[in-house]
């Protein structure tokens, strides 16, 4: 059967099995892991007849530069989740944030994306019903209790721990609760791999609410955890569990927070890394820990903290609500000290990051005349131009993290250090859904090859 008349079969049979669940009068919706074990058969065909469709052709050749350039460019990875376009930006299984802002099920009296349908849309590539994102909450409700001895871990840590080296701690030793863990112990088939990572992974989620409260309220002093409601979505237990609960703007804003941080790729380093550790069969604690530890970097996602500090930096130096010279003079001044600007360029985007773009569009319905969002409008305005002609950046337009800070502070949670914890939760979807569909592909352990120096050398010795 040639590739084209596989997709178009298994398109059929997709969808003749949405349709029995969709549209059976008897039948209820199914659950997301009803739903995964009826796609995964026709993907493991799909993923043979693209292999031996095109498993032999290249994409190209590989540069030394891009060994040396923190392999920039260089096509590695199977990601199925999302896709980075350089010039339109991220897709999540074929979708744009605008796309998703308007297909995807919402809370009573809401307008932003619930996380939980984005979850179902990377798993499955499909848009969820209402219905089955209220199951998708309460199944993540009833999972979300987190092992005493976690809780001793954490209330154990000093306060001056970093949240994200607390977050890592916690995350790591769920893996004592491990279902994949014990399955392989008992000698689980390969094809039966994904089923246990899947109850891993969903509970990794689960958990990641109380786990990032306990961390917030231990650290900055907010008194005891409240229980999770079972009536609630996911962001509003968030919300509710870091004080913010009452704030229904906060928790629309954690809603989008989540969903336009939950999935950028994989060859950024908290998915890559992710998926590394997790092609070694280390179960999605482990692989989800190792990956919050990439995410921890300031060159990750500690990147909103520092657009945040170099914004109160200038305005210590100019004011408040500085005129547009004086900031293009502190911009200047930030590039000439051997600075960057934070917050602007990306590795692969070249043009205005359409989560920046979303968020903005949410500051300019709930915070227009905050101080702060009128100064990153500002900047918006003059880096761009400064950043051409200085010549420093490939894309001198602003990323996510322009923008995220700004909107956190303005409802106030201005604990700068705790904001890449919740980009850790976020995170967690898109990692958890690529692991998932690792296992159930059978995707093997990764292991590309490695030169030093003196071996390119020698390789292109006499070369041309």
């Amino acid at each position: 059967m040639s590739f084209a008349r596989a997709a178009l079969s298994n398109s059929r049979l997709s969808a003749f099995r949405v349709a029995g669940v969709r549209f059976s009068s008897t039948a209820r919706p199914a659950t997301l892991k009803e739903r995964l074990a009826e796609l995964i058969p026709a993907e493991i065909e799909n993923v043979k007849a693209t292999r031996a469709a095109h498993g032999k052709k290249t994409f190209g050749p590989v540069q030394v530069d891009q060994l040396y350039g923190g392999m920039r460019g260089l096509p590695a990875l199977i990601w199925d989740g999302s896709v980075l376009d350089a010039e339109e930006g991220i897709r999540f299984r074929g979708k744009t944030i605008p796309d998703i802002q308007k297909e995807l099920p919402k809370a009573p009296g809401g307008q932003e994306p619930l996380p939980e349908g984005l979850f179902w849309l990377l798993v499955t590539g499909e848009i969820p019903t209402q219905e089955q994102v209220t199951e998708l909450s309460k199944d993540w409700a009833a999972r979300a209790a987190i092992p005493e001895f976690v809780e001793e871990i954490l209330d154990r840590c000093p306060p001056t721990l970093h949240p994200m080296s607390q977050f890592s701690l916690a995350i790591t030793a769920l893996n004592h609760n491990s279902a994949f863990a014990k399955a392989y112990q008992e000698g689980i088939n390969k094809k039966e791999y994904w089923g246990p990572t899947f109850e891993d992974s969903m509970d990794l989620i689960a958990k990641l609410p109380n786990i990032a409260g306990r961390i917030y309220r231990n650290v900055y002093g907010n008194g005891k955890l409240p229980a999770i409601d079972a009536t609630k979505d996911y962001s509003w237990n968030l919300a509710n569990l870091l004080g913010f609960g009452k704030d229904p703007a906060f928790v629309e804003l954690l809603r989008l927070y989540i969903t336009i941080h939950s999935d950028h790729e994989g060859g950024n380093v908290s998915a890559h890394t992710g998926k590394l550790v997790g092609s070694a069969l280390s179960d999605p604690f482990l692989a989800y820990g190792a990956a919050l530890n990439g995410l921890a970097g300031p060159l990750h996602g500690l990147a909103n903290q520092e657009v945040l500090l170099w914004l109160r930096k200038m305005q210590s130096k100019i004011g408040e609500e500085p005129t547009d010279e004086a900031v293009k003079e502190y911009i200047w001044s930030t590039l000439k000290n051997g600075q960057v600007v934070p917050g602007y360029g990306h590795a692969v985007l070249r043009k205005t990051d359409p989560r920046y773009t979303a968020q903005r569009e949410f500051a300019l319905k709930h915070l227009p005349n905050d101080k702060n969002f009128k100064l990153v409008g500002q900047i918006y305005n003059l880096v761009p131009d400064i950043l051409l002609e200085a010549g420093k950046a490939k894309n001198p337009w602003p990323n996510v993290d322009a923008h995220s800070g700004v909107l956190l502070t303005h409802y106030g949670l201005t604990e700068m250090q705790y904001y890449t914890v919740l980009f850790g939760v976020s995170r967690a979807f898109g990692v958890a859904a690529q692991l998932i569909w690792d296992r159930a592909l059978g995707a093997p352990l990764e292991r590309p090859k490695s030169y030093s120096t003196a071996a390119i050398q020698k390789m292109f010795k006499d070369k041309s």
